[in-house]
């Protein structure tokens, strides 16, 4: 089977325990995240093979970052060595009325000084079904944004098709370029394109119509976000299926999730999970883009599986501490079958 490549930074992820605040906390939990290393995963889980793209420098943390990737059998061939340091991402997590927080450390990280030429993306793509990336890559500096270009055009020179989740980061987006005036050339390569409401209002002015998240208390009525994909479609031809995330915010602790697909002029709505008690939400996006690539990979006339195993796979997300999505195939297709008791495994 053709691999899936991603390209994107991976962060030490530093997360106080036991929802303690920055202030009060005396340790920290140390792991490794990032949106496209966290797709690579997934797909792994699944049994896709896997290359993760990247730039990490020449030191112990990035060889504990390696090995964190290949114990999931990601492939780590293609990333290349140079620059500083890693960037680096501390975590609150929030409980109930209070809300999560994220600190990012990641200036001149080595991925952020990545420049076009540095990776060899003929020899990346020689055997690749597709290739991903996130709008997070082209925030970080001018270089990533024309070092994720330079990747997305051999791509498609290759006849590799090109996904896209839109991730906007408003705290990312200040090297004196908006995402408004980086992305739209970026996108206009994507068959498939993910987003939520955020995204595609901040990065396109795009909205749902008569929605207002603050105001939902948990309930999405799906139907308002078919102007949303069709609008996109419009705005990008090359795009196939337009995917929107649901998430209701009830509290920090309780959401409703789930997601719709726009295809060939057809809104599928997918089941919405009530997530009662989250343990950890951070990579809930990008567990949903890995099922749903694993989804169009392994159901490819049958949109409406694609999206339930997406939805159902990042619901499991939900219950798994760290960025990485470790729930198995097994486990997303019980889900789907509406087994989610939890109820021991003897």
């Amino acid at each position: 089977m053709k691999k899936v490549v991603t390209f994107g930074e991976i962060m030490l992820r530093l997360a106080t325990p036991s929802y303690q605040r920055f202030i009060q906390s005396t340790e920290l939990s140390a792991t490794f995240g990032g949106g496209e290393a966290n797709v690579a995963v997934s797909l792994s889980n699944y049994g896709i093979p896997t290359d993760f793209v990247t730039r990490l420098p020449k030191n112990d943390i990035a060889e504990w970052c390696l090995s964190e990737l290949r114990k999931y059998r990601v492939g780590t061939d293609h990333i290349v060595r140079g620059g500083e340091r890693m960037g680096i991402y501390f975590l609150e997590t929030g409980a109930v009325a209070r809300a999560s927080k994220v600190v990012y450390d990641r200036a001149h990280s080595a991925i952020a000084d990545i420049q076009p030429g540095m990776i060899d993306w003929k020899t990346v793509f020689q055997d690749a079904q597709r290739f991903h990336w996130t709008g997070i890559t082209p925030a970080l500096s001018q270089s990533a944004a024309d070092a994720c270009l330079e990747a997305i055009r051999i791509a498609r020179a290759m006849n590799v098709p090109v996904s896209c989740d839109l991730n906007y980061r408003k705290n990312l987006w200040n090297y004196g370029k908006s995402a408004s005036e980086v992305m739209p050339e970026l996108v206009s390569y994507c068959d498939v394109i993910l987003g939520n409401e955020e995204d595609a209002e901040k990065v396109f002015g795009i909205k749902p119509e008569g929605f207002d998240a603050s105001q939902t208390g948990g309930a999405i009525d799906t139907a308002g976000f078919e102007s949303v994909c069709v609008q996109l479609t419009q705005r990008f031809p090359e795009a196939k299926k337009v995917i929107i995330t649901l998430r209701g915010s009830i509290n920090a602790n309780h959401n409703t999730w789930g997601g719709c697909l726009y295809s060939d002029g057809i809104l599928y709505q997918s089941k919405r999970y009530d997530i009662t008690h989250i343990v950890d939400r951070v990579g809930g996006g990008d567990s949903f883009m890995g099922g749903l690539l694993y989804g169009l990979i392994t159901y490819p006339n049958d949109d409406r599986r694609a999206l339930d195993f997406a939805v159902a796979a990042s619901a499991l997300k939900h219950t798994v501490y760290g960025d990485f999505n470790l729930v198995t195939l097994a486990e997303v297709e019980q889900l789907m079958k509406g087994d989610g008791s939890g109820r021991v495994a003897r």
